[in-house]
C-alpha cells in the first residue's frame, strides 16, 4: 500500500491554519500544523480533524509544538514570522525574522532531510535566503511563494474589470513581492487574446498598480492583521504540484543563477515545479520596460540581502 503524502505547516495564525485547511480539504496527504504556541496548533488540528466528516476528507490532522512529529515530511510550508508592527524598521523586522525563519528551517530540515520547503514568511525573497542557508538544502528544493498570489491578485482585478470570468485569463507576475513586483502585460492574454485588445492603457495601468499594492489594500482594510486566504491558497497550489509531480509552470521565488541576469538571488520568476521542487527557471521574452522593471525589483531585494548580510555580521 503506498504511503500517504505529509504535509507539515510551521506557524498556526490565519496563513497557516488556512493552509493546513486548503490541504486537507484538497486531501493532498496527513497535515502536521506546528507553532510555539501551546495549545493553539493542537485546537486548530482538532477542530480541522473534526470537519473531515462533513466536508468528507480522510486527512490525518495533528496539531504540536514539536517538530519530531513533523518527520518525514515530503512537503513544509512555512508561514511562521511577525508581521511589521507600528514604529518597528525594515532592520528590527528582518532581524525578527531572519531568527525565526532559520530556526523553523533548521527544525524542520533536521526532521525531514528530504523535504521541499515552501517560504511564505515576509520579507519573502530574503527570508528564502535565510531557509536555504539554515537548511542546507539544494536551492531547487527551498522556493518561496509569491509570484502564484500576485499574480491571483493581477488576474482578479482584470476579471473584475472585464466582468469576466478568471479562468480564461493567462498572466504572470514576476520580480520580488512587494512595491517593485513586474506584471507583465506583454504575456497577459484572455484565452489567447492580448489583454491589450481588451482593456485601455490606463485602465491596465491601473490594474498593475493595484497589483502592486494588493497586500496593502487588505491591510488598510482589516486593520489588525493581513490577507491569508490567497496566500495560504497558492502556497498549497505549490505544494500540489510538488506532491503529485504535475510539472506546472508557476511564478515562484526561485534561486536565479543568471536567468533573466539575475545572479544568485531569489526572485519571482516563471518555474516548472514539480516532485523534485524547481527543476527548471523557464525565461520569457520581456520588453525594454518590463525587463528595466525586473532588474529595479531585483536589486530591491538586494538590498534587504545586503541588511541582513550586515545584521548577522553585526551579531
Amino acid at each position: 500500500m503506498p504511503r500517504r503524502s505529509k504535509i507539515s505547516v510551521i506557524g498556526a495564525g490565519n496563513v497557516g491554519a488556512t493552509a493546513a485547511h486548503w490541504a486537507a480539504s484538497k486531501e493532498l496527504g496527513d497535515v502536521v500544523l506546528l507553532d510555539i504556541a501551546e495549545g493553539m496548533p493542537q485546537g486548530k488540528g482538532l477542530d480541522l480533524l473534526q470537519a473531515g466528516p462533513v466536508e468528507t476528507f480522510d486527512a490525518r490532522i495533528k496539531g504540536t509544538n514539536d517538530y519530531a512529529d513533523t518527520a518525514g515530511s515530503d512537503v513544509v510550508i512555512i508561514t511562521a514570522g511577525l508581521p511589521r508592527k507600528p514604529g518597528m524598521s525594515r532592520d528590527d523586522l528582518l532581524s525578527a525574522n531572519m531568527k525565526i525563519v532559520g530556526a523553523c528551517a533548521a527544525g524542520a530540515a533536521k526532521a525531514s532531510p528530504e523535504a521541499i520547503l515552501i517560504i511564505v514568511s515576509n520579507p519573502l525573497d530574503a527570508m528564502c535566503h535565510v531557509a536555504l542557508e539554515a537548511s542546507g538544502f539544494p536551492s531547487q528544493r527551498v522556493v518561496g511563494m509569491a509570484g502564484i498570489l500576485d499574480t491571483a491578485r493581477y488576474r482578479a482585478f482584470l476579471g473584475e474589470a472585464l466582468n469576466m470570468s478568471v479562468k480564461d485569463i493567462q498572466a504572470l507576475v514576476l520580480g520580488g513581492h512587494g512595491d517593485t513586483m513586474v506584471p507583465l502585460i506583454s504575456s497577459t492574454a484572455i484565452s489567447g487574446i492580448p489583454i491589450t485588445e481588451l482593456l485601455p492603457k490606463d485602465k491596465l495601468d491601473a490594474i498593475v498598480e493595484r497589483t502592486r499594492k494588493g497586500g496593502g489594500e487588505i491591510v488598510a482594510l482589516l486593520k489588525t492583521g493581513s490577507a491569508y486566504y490567497a496566500p495560504s491558497a497558492a502556497s498549497v497550489q505549490m505544494a500540489e504540484a510538488i506532491l503529485k509531480d504535475q510539472r506546472r509552470i508557476l511564478p515562484c521565488a526561485a534561486l536565479c543563477r543568471g536567468e533573466f541576469g539575475i545572479k544568485e538571488l531569489y526572485c519571482g520568476v516563471p518555474v516548472l515545479l514539480g516532485r523534485n521542487g524547481v527543476e527548471k527557471i523557464i525565461e520569457v521574452p520581456l520588453t525594454a520596460d518590463e525587463k528595466k522593471a525586473l532588474d529595479h525589483s531585483a536589486a530591491a531585494v538586494k538590498e534587504l540581502v545586503d541588511a541582513m548580510a550586515k545584521l548577522k555580521a553585526a551579531g
